[in-house]
């Protein structure tokens, strides 16, 4: 397996398929954030979101 790993187009489509809307996502960010802010950091490292838009999304999920 060369790239194992999943991206943010393909984790945001299977929460889109799950029946999340934007709302409930943003909803899933804060808590997120507000319970494991470390490791939120590190899962958006883990889906190659550049580091600009993981500050982005983190300032908006506090």
């Amino acid at each position: 397996m060369q790239n194992a790993s999943i991206n943010k187009m393909q984790w945001v489509e299977l929460f889109r398929d799950t029946g999340l809307d934007e709302a409930m996502m943003s909803h899933w960010h804060q808590l997120f954030e507000q319970r494991y802010p470390e490791q939120h950091q590190a899962f958006l490292e883990w889906l190659q979101i550049p580091s600009e838009e993981v500050s982005q999304i983190r300032k908006a999920s506090r």
